[in-house]
């Protein structure tokens, strides 16, 4: 069945008094163009987590981002009491020396390199497991987000692809009156300029068989068709947005070399309507994992 590279997957839940939550989502792209938010605590298990998810959504470009956010006041801010000392007993030194009594020196010294820090968080395994579930599923929701416009890209597909088959239907049926309108026009112009006992049958057929083989559409019209069938049978199966974009190529030649050949109004029109369609095809395959 056909998915969408489009989705969207949001997941949270409460753990160890903080909230853990997901957000992922995706576009179309060529191939998987992952981006990762991670908290750094969790910077060890990216690649681990870039292979998953690669496995998990295998084309798009995807963007995943983690918020843990505590239910309690927490500080990760740390004094470094011992350096603060030293400068501090810098500092009065250096006042005493340049005569500057009224400098807040407490106030210098917490400006001071490495006085202030945030402590970094540190890998927690527990965590990781509840964070794991959260991430699994928003990519739950997203793939079924993928699949519900998957059933519509299909849905389109299949109407489009049937108005081709239709316009092709009517190019059957126009084909065979395009022939005879040529026939009668080439002999009408051939009478018009060339006394009627000056022309050579037997060469005269021979050349008009020769230009009814050089504009024959059969061949077109054929190849049509079985792309057309193929394209069905393609949206069926897993993964397929690749080779659905490679049969649109297909069908596109083969409208185009009728339209080029034919050399005639009703079926430039019929062409024209199966251009269209195609067209829209062709946008939403760009779409298609």
């Amino acid at each position: 069945m056909i998915q969408s590279m489009t989705g969207f997957g949001k997941a949270s839940k409460e753990y160890a008094s903080k909230n853990i939550t997901v957000e992922v989502k995706s576009l179309n792209s060529k191939g998987l163009d992952l981006s990762l938010r991670l908290p750094s605590s969790f910077r060890e298990k990216e690649l681990e987590l870039r292979s998953e998810i690669t496995k998990l959504l295998e084309r798009g470009k995807v963007d995943l981002s983690i918020n843990i956010e505590s239910n309690v006041t927490e500080s990760g801010l740390k004094i470094n009491t011992d350096l603060a000392k030293q400068y501090h007993q810098q500092l009065i030194e250096l006042s005493n020396v340049l005569n500057e009594k009224g400098a807040n020196i407490f106030s210098e010294v917490l400006k001071m390199p490495e006085v202030m820090k945030t402590e970094r968080r540190e890998f927690d395994e527990n965590e990781w497991i509840n964070v794991k579930e959260v991430i699994n599923a928003a990519i739950e929701k997203l793939q079924g987000f993928r699949k519900d416009e998957g059933r519509s890209i299909e849905n389109d597909f299949t109407k489009q692809i049937g108005v081709i088959m239709q316009r092709l239907a009517d190019i059957e049926i126009a084909d065979p009156k395009r022939i005879e309108n040529i026939k009668s026009r080439i002999g009408k112009n051939v009478s018009e300029y060339i006394p009627k006992e000056a022309i050579d049958k037997n060469r005269f057929e021979q050349e008009l068989i020769y230009y009814i083989e050089k504009i024959d559409i059969n061949e077109e019209k054929v190849r049509l068709k079985t792309h057309c069938d193929y394209f069905l049978t393609t949206m069926k199966e897993p993964a397929g947005g690749r080779k659905l974009n490679f049969i649109a190529q297909e069908i596109g030649r083969e409208i185009n070399t009728i339209g080029s050949k034919a050399n005639d109004v009703t079926i430039q029109k019929l062409v024209v309507e199966m251009k269209d369609e195609l067209e829209k095809i062709k946008e939403q395959t760009s779409n298609v994992l």
